[in-house]
């Protein structure tokens, strides 16, 4: 597909660019409505193609812990019959918690981990089933509100019986950007996970104990960006850190309901990459 539509959908999915503007656009570079109507689909996700795996082995509910103010949702699945497991907060994209983080959760728990997908969109009642909405909806979080949201859910992992008290976050697009926050303000936190996400102010990367792993898509302008000065704030601090750059792979490419972005190579590579650190520092 062309990269600019893909451009064009990221800038879409991640500002102030409305619908109808969008699917402006999308017919001017497409050449006409009806074909930005058959491109469309393309680009949206499509839950149906997330992954799958045998669940056989796994203990999967749905929770809630006390938050900043109210309860919090999330998906939590673990090993059965297992104990004394790292855990692994799951951070989603600026949809909320989709059948996609959803997957990634259950996907952690079969590699050893009690992992729980926090849905941020709970203080307005959950993630809504149209997309739009949740972005929307993602928008209007308070930040500090938020934060706190994760940072209860950490130590709600923390304090579990079944787990060894040592935690981890991954995070993807917004979620990225929130693992990345995260880092910052979680002392006892042991490892952070990125991918595609923007990065702190150079001024807070002091702060960070954990140890930092980050994944971008080559082709990412927008949120690349950033990576120069998060690199060189985290190299000047002596902060552990490795940092991945995949050529020629677009933002999301770890998504696999996303036809136009996934990268099947650089998922995988990405995923044996994160594995590894998260079973190094949580073991």
């Amino acid at each position: 597909m062309d990269q600019k539509i893909i451009n064009l959908y990221d800038e879409y999915t991640h500002t102030g660019l409305s619908r109808k503007e969008f699917m402006k656009k999308l017919a001017i570079i497409t050449g006409s409505t009806a074909l930005a109507l058959t491109v469309l689909p393309l680009l949206e996700n499509n839950y149906a193609a997330a992954a799958t795996l045998d669940e056989d082995g796994l203990n999967i509910e749905n929770i809630t812990y006390p938050g900043a103010e109210g309860d919090v949702k999330a998906i939590l699945a673990k090993p059965k019959d297992k104990k004394n497991l790292g855990s692994v907060v799951v951070i989603h994209e600026n949809r909320g918690l989709n059948p996609h983080i959803i997957s990634v959760t259950k996907r952690l728990a079969a590699e050893g981990f009690i992992a729980m997908g926090i849905d941020a969109l709970s203080p307005f009642g959950g993630t809504p089933a149209d997309e739009d909405k949740g972005r929307e909806l993602i928008g209007k979080l308070d930040p500090e509100k938020n934060l706190q949201n994760y940072l209860k859910g950490l130590e709600y992992l923390r304090n579990r019986k079944d787990g060894n008290g040592k935690t981890g976050c991954i995070g993807f697009c917004w979620g990225g950007a929130m693992s990345n926050k995260l880092a910052v303000a979680d002392p006892k936190l042991l490892a952070a996970v990125a991918y595609y996400g923007t990065q702190p102010k150079a001024e807070e990367v002091p702060k960070i104990k954990a140890s930092i792993m980050l994944h971008y898509g080559g082709l990412d302008e927008r949120v690349n960006a950033g990576i120069p000065a998060y690199e060189a704030a985290l190299k000047e601090n002596k902060i552990d850190y490795k940092l991945y750059i995949y050529d020629g792979v677009n933002h999301a490419f770890n998504n696999d309901t996303s036809p136009t972005r996934y990268n099947e190579a650089a998922a995988k590579l990405a995923w044996q990459r994160t594995v590894g650190l998260l079973k190094d520092k949580l073991s």
